[in-house]
């Protein structure tokens, strides 16, 4: 007779194999069953008494003998955590994206529970009054900070968040309060936490309401592209469909951007919709990030924000997924599992039977491409809400007119006219530091970073030297080191040499700068805009200011450096410096002030930019469209971007010819041959490309999964870190 079958574990473990692991079920475990796929196990792996915390995905045979195989060392969930539509929606990107399922069931953990802690308490962090405490609150005392916050906590206790909230700055004052034991800290069950009250909404313009009528209409799974200018309420159809789906005792996914964007939309959510508002992103610990996917996965948080990662997080009873800003680059994981947030966010509501809102004013090509083919129901909104008028756009062209650390005289009149009126402006740089590169001025010799072919940036006034590809610092040289001269200069001009200009000519103005230096603490960038307020001052700024925020003593915005966008040779520069123009511009006049938009250019009779000042950015998408249709380009194309990087150039090469003569023959598909990519060394490595490229989808990935097997198995490949990248948003 046969022995038995022996189930065992098949195991999903989080490294760079396109393999499972068997295991035995651990001696004092439960038999294995269909309760232990979507739940993490403990295994040994590798040598001595190593062990890596991975996700059972299937119970099974054992391909090898039993006897071979070790025991998992133990389950440590009661119940799977992935399961269901999530972990078909992971099963499914693995496939997609040709990662390994470990790597991308990993992805999809926050990082506690990757690395096998237990589910975290969901309970949150709050304040009370103790007896003493409401005896002091009750009786009359002096005001101040601490007073402020003994009454709100006596007359019931108060989250952390909602002091945040209600009380900025309260912390100093409850330690105080702490230390005379006038106040306790406890954990409240999310039951116990009070709603935010609901404040009542606008009245809807006909736009907005035809868009809501039109949401409520849609049943099952329906893409949506909501189209609509900046201003013109597309956040507000977000809260009433949310609102609808919380009526309808359903969860709500909305997906933003950036992490600065995060703290507006949730405060903005939390006084709308009555129920606590979770919060997913880096800026958050790592507890914060855990107890918030729990609470989602069983059901008691009812409303999610959060970036790129927030895709992932479990929904118990879905209702509706908003991707605001779809068109944003930051969707796009550029490292380990290369997955795409708006389209995984497609597949959700697919497999869930639930509306998608891909919301912006400047649509993706791919998403508007599918709009037009009908495959999205397409809503407009033309006009901005509140009887806002758009801002008056002007090109203020500047060949052979001087410019004083990159600003023209026109540039900077016009923000002394906005100031003298009491209102606000932002100069816009998209290039942080003080100078792009320092040069000297007598042979042409300039600063270049060591690792990288690239120029190290001038920061700190032109004190020190910054690598932005690598992070390499140096101390600028007293004098060229090709020559000996002293002439040595920065050249052009970020966003900090904009700063100290303007504050040298407008030294009685308040100045916020804002970019990736003054940004780094959490919520440095509320707490900027919050220092400016509604007082009269400028704002200068990267793309972080170009997007979200509502500033309604905004009426000027100036655009310094159009022009490093209109000569790219990526296919996409078009699109992207259009849509970065059309967001910055959004932030003027968006209230009752009137605003104007310059735009300061050495190229101001460039097709794009007479383009985008007579037909705005549908003329532009429309003009894009025919042009990457016509070159065979996304979204009339599907592309694969093999980068391989290593210590030398010779191993690139001979891995990247390698790879190009194992390609499968397949009709329809195309392996370009391989070449540098356009940095061809970064931090000391060599860097080179092969794109593949495809009329349809599926073509392609049959191609891919014939060819990934043979790439592994190369000896080459040993040589060389190598990634593949699906649908690549950058090809660099």
């Amino acid at each position: 007779m046969d022995p038995t079958p022996v189930p065992v574990l098949r195991v999903a473990l989080p490294v760079p194999l396109p393999r499972e692991f068997d295991y035995l079920p651990p001696p004092d475990g439960p038999a294995p069953g269909a309760g232990w796929v979507g739940c993490r196990v403990r295994v040994p792996f590798g040598r001595g008494d190593g062990e890596m915390v991975g996700v059972v995905v299937a119970v099974g045979q054992a391909d090898a003998d039993p006897a071979s195989l070790k025991p998992a060392r133990e389950r440590l969930d009661a119940s799977p955590l992935l399961r269901g539509e999530l972990l078909e929606t992971l099963r499914w990107a693995a496939g997609y994206y040709h990662a390994p399922l470990g790597e991308v069931l990993a992805t999809a953990l926050p990082g506690l529970l990757r690395a096998g802690q237990p589910l975290p308490d969901t309970r949150q962090s709050a304040w009370q009054a103790t007896a003493a405490g409401r005896e002091v609150a009750a009786a009359p005392g002096r005001p101040g900070r601490p007073r402020e916050l003994l009454q709100l906590l006596g007359v019931q206790p108060m989250a952390e968040d909602a002091l945040d909230r209600q009380l900025p700055g309260w912390r100093p004052a409850a330690r105080s309060l702490l230390a005379r034991g006038l106040v306790e800290p406890v954990l409240l069950e999310p039951a116990a936490i009070v709603a935010p009250p609901v404040a009542s909404p606008p009245e809807p313009t006909p736009a907005q309401a035809g868009a809501m009528a039109a949401l409520r209409g849609a049943q099952g799974f329906q893409p949506v592209l909501l189209e609509g200018v900046t201003g013109s309420g597309k956040t507000e159809v977000y809260l009433q469909a949310i609102a609808d789906c919380l009526a309808a005792g359903r969860q709500a996914l909305v997906l933003v951007p950036e992490i600065g964007l995060t703290p507006q939309a949730l405060a903005r959510f939390r006084a709308r919709l009555g129920v606590p508002v979770a919060a997913f992103h880096s800026g958050l610990s790592d507890g914060e990030r855990a107890r918030a996917w729990v609470d989602m996965a069983e059901g008691r948080a009812r409303v999610l924000v959060g970036t790129r990662s927030a895709v992932f997080c479990p929904m118990v009873e879905p209702g509706l997924l908003v991707v605001d800003e779809e068109h944003d680059g930051s969707y796009k994981q550029q490292d380990g599992v290369r997955y795409h947030a708006r389209d995984l966010a497609l597949v959700r509501a697919s497999k869930l039977g639930v509306p998608v809102i891909l919301g912006s004013a400047t649509p993706s090509l791919e998403s508007l491409h599918n709009a037009l083919c009908g495959r999205y129901l397409h809503l407009r909104l033309g006009q901005r809400a509140g009887g806002a008028t758009p801002p008056r756009v002007r090109v203020v062209d500047v060949r052979k007119r001087p410019l004083a650390d990159g600003l023209s005289a026109e540039l900077l009149d016009a923000v002394g006219a906005c100031l003298a009126r009491g209102e606000q402006a932002l100069v816009f740089k998209n290039r942080r530091g003080y100078a792009p590169v320092l040069i000297c001025h007598d042979c042409g010799w300039s600063a270049h970073c060591r690792r990288c072919d690239a120029a190290m940036t001038v920061h700190a006034g032109g004190r020190r030297l910054i690598c932005h590809h690598c992070g390499a610092r140096a101390t600028p040289p007293n004098a060229c080191p090709d020559c000996a001269s002293l002439a040595l200069q920065p050249q052009g001009a970020g966003t900090e040499r904009i700063e100290h200009a303007l504050a040298a000519r407008f030294p009685e103005a308040r100045l916020v700068r804002v970019d990736r230096e003054t940004t780094r603490r959490r919520d440095a960038l509320g707490q900027h805009l919050a220092s400016l307020g509604d007082e009269p001052g400028i704002l200068v700024g990267t793309q972080i200011l170009a997007k979200g925020h509502d500033l309604p003593r905004l009426t000027l915005v100036a655009v310094v450096g159009v022009d490093e966008g209109l000569f790219s040779a990526d296919f996409r520069a078009g699109e992207k410096l259009a849509q970065l123009l059309i967001q910055v511009a959004g932030r003027a006049g968006r209230a009752a002030l009137p605003g104007e938009v310059l735009l300061q250019t050495h190229h101001p009779d460039h097709p794009l930019l007479g383009t985008l000042l007579n037909g705005g950015y549908p003329a532009v998408a429309a003009l894009a469209l025919a042009e990457r249709e016509a070159a065979a380009f996304p979204p009339y194309a599907h592309l694969a971007l093999l980068r391989a990087d290593a210590g030398t150039e010779a191993a690139v090469n001979e891995f990247l010819r390698e790879a190009h003569a194992a390609f499968p023959a397949r009709e329809g598909v195309r392996a370009n041959s391989p070449m540098p990519a356009p940095m061809a060394r970064r931090a000391g490595r060599a860097r080179g490309q092969l794109l593949l490229d495809a009329s349809q989808r599926a073509p392609l990935h049959a191609a891919l999964r014939e060819w990934l097997p043979l790439l592994r198995a190369m000896r080459s490949a040993r040589r060389v870190r190598w990634s593949l990248d699906v649908d690549p948003t950058d090809l660099y």
